[in-house]
């Protein structure tokens, strides 16, 4: 009883009193093998490069990928996103690099296969903008736009290659239309019918890119607004998403995340089948900006985030945190 009377239904704070109570009424758990790791892999480097926009992640040598691919399968950590860092010169109009057998991609593929097996889920980005001279997602026409049935070409051609290469799950990330369609029948045609897709659903065209840029040595000029989601449009990612799953998506994916939790609550409640999200570089680099600024607690800001972008709806999240996480997590 308090001066205010008795209101014994009424009183939600019993249950934040200590933290074990709030550990056991948690409504959101974040569990290791709800994370993907992104990684970059640099061709011709001899040793980790760091990149200066995301403090702690670096374009790996082929030695440091296989060694960041093991310590995420002991942290627990389910899946590993590999992107490929060409040389300058291997750069074209079509990116050739991305499709070539011996490509760094393809490397990339077969050596963390080789150090993990099927202990973490090998994933590969499916998109030509690391190995164009250009930048796009895509193959360009005579007047300088991205041609997407052209791309579609070509996103078939990685497909195969990237199976044969020995990858898990494919992630065609350049938001062509009908890009998981003919991903997939390029798979089935190779017989890689057992290779997933991951389906760049809802792919915004976003301020906080940026970093990434740097980490995949970008050659883009311009912007990709005609490919891209537009940030003001919502129910487009549900027409999206109804392409991408007739299509044969295996799993769905927002990106980025946080700008974005209403589209992940959206695709989520809509989709049958896995949904991830990705916390972007631009994420990932404000939380570390601002945490060596002292403005604010790192490694809260960190599992807060995780937290909202699973409880708003997303199974899998990517995030360069993952096996840092993860080891916290514990199994």
């Amino acid at each position: 009883m308090s001066e205010y009377g008795s209101f014994p239904g009424a009183r939600p704070r019993r249950l934040r009193v200590n933290p074990t109570v709030r550990r056991m009424v948690a409504g959101t758990r974040l569990h290791p093998a709800d994370l993907i790791l992104p990684a970059f892999v640099r061709e011709g480097a001899a040793e980790p490069v760091a990149i200066s926009a995301m403090p702690g992640v670096v374009q790996h040598s082929l030695d440091s990928l296989r060694k960041a691919a093991a310590d995420a399968v002991a942290a627990g950590v389910s899946g590993f996103m590999i992107y490929g860092v060409p040389d300058d010169d291997k750069k074209d109009a079509t990116g050739t690099a991305g499709t070539d057998p011996q490509g760094i991609l393809q490397v990339a593929i077969r050596a963390v296969k080789a150090e993990v097996g099927d202990d973490l889920v090998i994933m590969s980005d499916l998109c030509l903008d690391e190995y164009t001279d250009h930048g796009h997602c895509g193959v360009l026409d005579d007047q300088g736009r991205v041609d997407n049935d052209a791309t579609l070409v070509r996103y078939a051609e990685m497909a195969r290659v990237q199976a044969d290469a020995g990858v898990h799950m494919v992630g065609p990330s350049g938001m062509m239309d009908g890009q998981v369609r003919v991903v997939r029948e390029a798979l089935d045609g190779a017989g890689h019918e057992d290779v997933a897709i991951l389906a760049y659903t809802a792919k915004y065209s976003s301020a906080f890119y940026g970093p990434f840029r740097e980490a995949v040595a970008s050659s883009l000029s311009g912007d990709r607004k005609t490919y891209q989601q537009d940030p003001a449009n919502a129910r487009e990612a549900l027409r999206e998403l109804a392409l991408d799953l007739e299509e044969g998506a295996d799993m769905v994916m927002v990106k980025p995340a946080l700008p974005y939790l209403d589209i992940v609550a959206r695709v989520a409640a809509e989709s049958d089948v896995p949904v991830a999200a990705y916390q972007i570089s631009g994420e990932y680099a404000m939380i570390e900006a601002a945490a060596e600024k002292g403005w604010i607690n790192r490694d809260a800001a960190i599992m807060e985030t995780l937290t909202g972008i699973k409880r708003a709806g997303a199974g899998t999240i990517l995030t360069y945190w993952a096996t840092e996480v993860a080891q916290k997590l514990g199994r």
